[in-house]
């Protein structure tokens, strides 16, 4: 089933491209505006922003909380009638140390709020988070996308597999244009998305 879209279009591989172009020119702005320092740091509405931000000019849904159960392969993420209370208790989890984020970042994946886009925007939520209790991000050029599906995929029963693969690509360099721009094409990687370089849009 294709999404419904802004753009209108109707074929799958047309709006997958055209999803990927837009959203990582958004992302690119986002951090060159330094719009990016403005987000609301560790909260659902934080991740909202994110959201709305860079699926905006293609879904209505853009920053709204899905109205359909979702799930991914065997996975069913959370129930809709726990979404919204699920979603207040993870704005509340700490976020004190690097444990406490992932553990943050793991259940907000299992919450996925949105119809689409999830993993892209929760992992720029990451990054604010770590970047703001920690003076640290994700070089994610350092984490391999099959051991990350495989741990992020076992995280919902035991998080010391992600905690540990995400740990090891941490980097102090927070600021560091490069270290983001080829974040969000590795990002979009992990989810399918290769066709275009974020630097040549």
């Amino acid at each position: 089933m294709i999404l419904p879209n802004k753009l209108n279009i109707t074929n799958q591989l047309e709006l997958n491209k055209a999803e990927e172009k837009i959203s990582k020119q958004k992302a690119k702005k986002l951090f060159e505006s330094g719009e990016i320092n403005q987000i609301e740091v560790g909260t659902f509405a934080g991740l909202t922003q994110i959201h709305a931000y860079l699926f905006g000019e293609i879904y209505d849904f853009a920053g709204k909380l899905r109205d359909v159960n979702i799930a991914k392969g065997n996975f069913r993420f959370a129930p809709l009638m726990y979404l919204e209370q699920s979603l207040q208790n993870i704005s509340k989890m700490p976020q004190s140390n690097f444990d406490k984020i992932i553990e943050k970042y793991v259940e907000m994946n299992i919450a996925h709020p949105f119809r689409e886009g999830n993993g892209r925007a929760t992992r720029i939520w990451l990054d604010l988070m770590l970047k703001k209790e920690l003076k640290q991000v994700i070089d994610w050029n350092m984490v391999d996308k099959e051991d990350y599906l495989m741990a992020m995929e076992r995280s919902t029963v035991k998080d010391i597999e992600i905690k540990y693969l995400l740990g090891k690509a941490l980097t102090d360099k927070v600021n560091d244009r490069e270290i983001f721009m080829k974040g969000i094409d590795v990002s979009y990687y992990f989810e399918g998305y290769s066709e275009f370089s974020i630097e040549e849009l």
